[in-house]
């Protein structure tokens, strides 16, 4: 099962690509990755689009239409997942309290025959989120502008298995200067 973090933005209220914030020692890139890959996800993809830069031990997608939103970031990483891959944990690069936990929660709905799975926080649906191949397709073409999966998952809910997970994670966004100082004094402690 391939993990996919989106991290093609420009981060337009932070001042800079989200992709490249160094929060607790790393960039929110690396730790997408190393979130997916402690997740139990193989191969790991990053969409990038606004900065480009190297990361370790993954595929990188170039997004030339990242500025469009989310939606073409999601098709993408979709269109370029391995024909191996039955089933994709999408993540976002800019929600850095996500754990490995969650996603291993994620993969591990497959094992009772889930195909669909959401990460929910105090029963609110939020990411990561995995999507079985035959869903591909639906979520494809849903994700327009600057929404991903999120029609998906309303419009198909019947399909998709609640995964709680606020025990062991957040999904916090850091879209601003404030979020990044909260998120990092959350992390932090203090």
């Amino acid at each position: 099962m391939a993990g996919l973090l989106l991290a093609a933005g420009s981060g337009s209220r932070l001042g800079r690509p989200k992709a490249l914030v160094e929060f607790g020692g790393e960039r929110l890139v690396d730790r997408g990755v190393r979130t997916l890959h402690e997740g139990g996800c193989d191969p790991v993809m990053v969409v990038m689009g606004a900065a480009e830069t190297e990361v370790e031990g993954v595929t990188t997608v170039r997004n030339p239409e990242w500025n469009t939103g989310m939606g073409s970031s999601v098709r993408a990483g979709l269109d370029a997942l391995p024909g191996t891959v039955d089933a994709v944990v999408i993540a976002l690069a800019d929600q850095p309290l996500i754990t490995s936990h969650a996603v291993r929660r994620l993969l591990g709905t497959r094992g009772t025959g889930a195909r669909a799975a959401v990460a929910t926080y105090h029963g609110n649906q939020r990411n990561p989120v995995l999507l079985g191949r035959e869903h591909w397709s639906t979520v494809y073409a849903l994700a327009v502008d600057d929404v991903g999966a999120r029609p998906f998952l309303r419009t198909y809910s019947h399909l998709v298995t609640p995964v709680e997970c606020q025990d062991v994670s957040r999904p916090d966004d850091i879209d601003t200067p404030e979020d990044l100082e909260r998120l990092t004094g959350l992390l932090e402690g203090t």
